[in-house]
């Protein structure tokens, strides 16, 4: 039976992959590298081992891993968390991407490249490695420094910059050319799609989701968000943007719903095995020889990219009023080249536009700056001790004051909140209008055209539906009300604020009455349209005003409800979730493969005893144990429910080697673990019995992480503490055998 040379290759590069990524485990480096080093053991440039033989077929299946590492890194990115950001990152990131970018163009342009090679090398210098930096911090102990935050914003920003830089150089790629003008409009274009596409996703997909939640389960909601992906992928495709663009979007979109999470966690080995296939053919094209002949490059792009980055990062932070000794701790961290400088030069190698050596040189700056990361976060405080004493001290008294100054709070004045809420107005508005023009123009006109013998009421029909579905966004735009204490208050103020007010509400008017003289002139002459947006302009504002106003108001409460749906339902949980009356977490942690807990009986781990806490639950795929005996052991992947104070939780995660994620779980219907609280009283009859004796554990599957008596509190009791009177006793265990004991 002949077996396809495609599965032969997939064979060859998950079993190469497989290896070499568990020697990289052991080494505790980075999962990337080693996806690249295998590619290169695979290809045809290493001849010690077989080679692939089907390179277009590897390259359609790591042409759709770049499509789910942008869709995974979509769900985790959320446009409200770029708002979150704040202005130190902001500040710190333009600052960093733009220095960074435009000496990487001069260093390629002193190097004797080309234009698009120049280009190309600032594009994927711009970016950082997320999964470098993280992994450094956790293994230097200082994920929870002040500075990191800032850190980790700078990324997010990165991250966007960077999706956005590749749809601007691929249209420089296409056009061959720099045209002002042309990129103005590119990126006109791209933040009109940008806004449409979130606002329709907004509005269309949690409602969807939540008409059919009672007909999706976990498989039926993997297939609808792949084919989600994909088919905004063929959208953004089809009107000019890149694949990787459309991914990220429809992830984006999807990260604003209810089952952000839970399509993070259904895509997750999708995207690892499609990732994996990705670095791996990034791998297969590194080519010794090149790298060789161009040691020299690598070498200069790899101190641009330490020093560049690092100084850039640490004059931005300064900019942005940080102390020094923040701004050096960011910068140094920031010094390396993220995992998106491999789909930057595989775009320019895809479209023909870069030289060769391009992604080799990409490669071995990549290698040399992973391994540089963590002693330059780890040097960052010598190095800012001796800055503090080589340099003037008139110079650092003058950043701290700057950086003083910087940080006093600054109250948002009035004109500044009105003016965002025109912009808001007249914008979003404006964006659905252009929509619906564009609709009728390329869609509905030429239909209608086709159904109707004249012409002229094929046309008439277009614009009359076309009105009727602009109708809202033009009574938005020119008559609803500004809602804000701000411009009452600049109203009622001074007499001098009512005429900018004035100017402000003709304008907002002026832009609606544009876009529909525009959108009629698509259809008709000058003149008739003038006549047909004044008529239309009327019937709007007069005739259907109230229906309007309520339409409108229904579509803006559907939207804002669907905008905050998340955070809705995360603060319903965090309202179920009952807090113990002390200072202690129910907490879930996932049990590394390495940790040192492994394959031993809880008895013998002596958990309390060495960590003061408490194990509710041990979850293992889809099976629960609630209150695990002695005897039970813990293996790789378990997630436990685990009970106990900040501090004894986080010296526990140090040994279980993963990451908490303190009350959040998944709540699965009647297996759901929850934290419940019963008083000790007649119906109970626990009185005067201790926690052995009292078969409390037998009776509801859980455990009793906690009593409350009078102004006593006890965390994790002994098992022989015995029950009392009015005693609150709170249990970590199934539900539904808590409430039924509980009566």
């Amino acid at each position: 039976m002949h077996v396809p040379q495609l599965i032969i290759d997939l064979a060859l590069i998950l079993g190469a992959a497989g290896i070499i990524t568990l020697l990289f485990r052991r080494l505790k480096q980075p999962m990337v590298l080693g996806y690249i080093i295998a590619g290169f053991i695979v290809s045809p440039n290493f001849k010690l081992f077989p080679s692939i033989g089907d390179t277009h077929g590897i390259k359609t299946w790591s042409e759709i891993g770049v499509i789910f590492l942008l869709f995974s890194l979509g769900l985790e990115f959320s446009f409200k968390k770029l708002m979150r950001v704040g202005g130190t990152a902001a500040i710190t990131a333009f600052t960093e991407i733009a220095c960074i970018t435009v000496a990487g163009f001069f260093v390629g342009q002193w190097m004797g490249w080309s234009f698009m090679d120049s280009m190309f090398l600032g594009g994927l210098l711009a970016s950082s490695s997320t999964t470098i930096i993280i992994r450094a911090f956790e293994e230097l102990g200082i994920k929870k420094k002040s500075f990191t935050k800032i850190v980790f914003g700078v990324l997010v920003i990165e991250d966007i910059v960077v999706i956005l830089m590749m749809v601007l150089l691929s249209t420089m790629a296409v056009s061959k050319q720099f045209e002002g003008v042309d990129m103005i409009f590119t990126v006109l274009k791209l933040l009109f799609f940008l806004a449409l596409w979130f606002l329709a996703g907004i509005f269309l997909l949690p409602t969807f989701l939540k008409k059919m939640e009672r007909y999706i389960n976990e498989e039926t909601l993997l297939v609808i968000s792949i084919a989600l992906c994909f088919g905004m992928v063929i959208l953004a495709t089809k009107v000019g943007f890149s694949a990787e663009l459309g991914a990220f979007i429809m992830g984006s979109i999807i990260a604003e719903t209810t089952k952000a999470e839970k399509v993070e966690h259904l895509i997750q080995p999708v995207k690892d095995l499609f990732g994996a296939i990705f670095f791996v053919s990034v791998g297969m094209l590194i080519n010794p020889e090149m790298i060789i002949a161009y040691k020299w490059p690598v070498l200069w792009i790899t101190l641009l990219t330490i020093f560049g980055k690092c100084i850039s990062t640490t004059l931005g932070a300064l900019l942005s009023g940080q102390p020094l000794k923040q701004a050096v701790q960011v910068g140094m961290s920031m010094a390396q080249v993220g995992e998106f400088a491999f789909i930057i030069a595989t775009l320019g190698m895809t479209l023909g536009v870069t030289s060769d050596f391009l992604f080799p040189v990409a490669v071995g700056t990549s290698a040399i700056t992973t391994f540089t990361t963590p002693y330059m976060i780890k040097f960052s405080m010598p190095f800012y001790n001796w800055l503090e004493k080589v340099l003037p001290a008139k110079w650092i008294t003058a950043l701290n004051r700057y950086s003083a100054s910087s940080q006093t709070l600054q109250g948002e004045s009035d004109w500044k909140k009105v003016l965002r809420s025109y912009v808001r107005v007249i914008i979003l508005n404006a964006v659905l209008m252009i929509a619906i023009t564009m609709i009728c123009k390329i869609y509905l006109g030429p239909f209608l055209m086709k159904q109707f013998a004249s012409p002229f009421w094929a046309r008439m029909t277009t614009v009359i539906i076309g009105m009727m579905a602009m109708a809202p966004f033009i009574w938005a735009m020119v008559v609803q009300k500004i809602q804000s204490i701000a411009y009452k208050s600049l109203w009622l103020d001074s007499k001098y604020n009512r005429g900018p007010l004035v100017v402000a509400e003709l304008t907002r008017s002026v832009v609606a009455v544009l876009v529909v003289g525009f959108f009629i002139n698509q259809f008709f002459p000058l003149l008739p349209a003038l006549l047909g947006t004044i008529l239309g302009m009327l019937v709007v504002l007069v005739v259907v005003r109230s229906q309007l106003q309520k339409f409108y108001n229904r579509i803006e409460s559907r939207f804002l409800t669907n905008l905050h749906a998340r955070e809705a339902a995360e603060a319903e949980n965090s309202k179920k979730l009952v807090s113990l009356p002390w200072d202690a977490q129910v907490s879930e942690i996932e049990i590394d493969p390495w940790s040192t807990l492994i394959d031993i009986p809880l008895e013998a781990l002596q958990l309390r005893e060495k960590y003061g806490i408490n194990i509710g639950a041990i979850r293992r795929g889809d099976f629960t144990i609630y209150t695990p005996a002695r005897s039970e052991k813990l293996f790789p992947y378990d997630k436990i429910t685990v009970i106990g104070t900040d501090s004894q939780l986080e010296e526990f995660s140090k040994v279980a080697s993963s990451s908490i994620n303190t009350e959040k779980r998944e709540a699965d219907g009647e297996d759901s673990i929850s934290l419940i609280s019963i008083v000790v009283d007649e119906n109970n009859g626990l009185t005067g019995k201790t926690l052995r004796t009292s078969g409390i554990r037998e009776k509801t599957q859980a455990l009793v992480v906690g009593i409350a008596r009078g102004g006593e509190k006890m965390l994790n009791p002994s098992s022989d503490t015995t029950f009392e009177w009015e005693d609150v006793v709170w249990l970590v265990g199934d539900r539904k055998r808590i409430q039924d004991f509980k009566g």
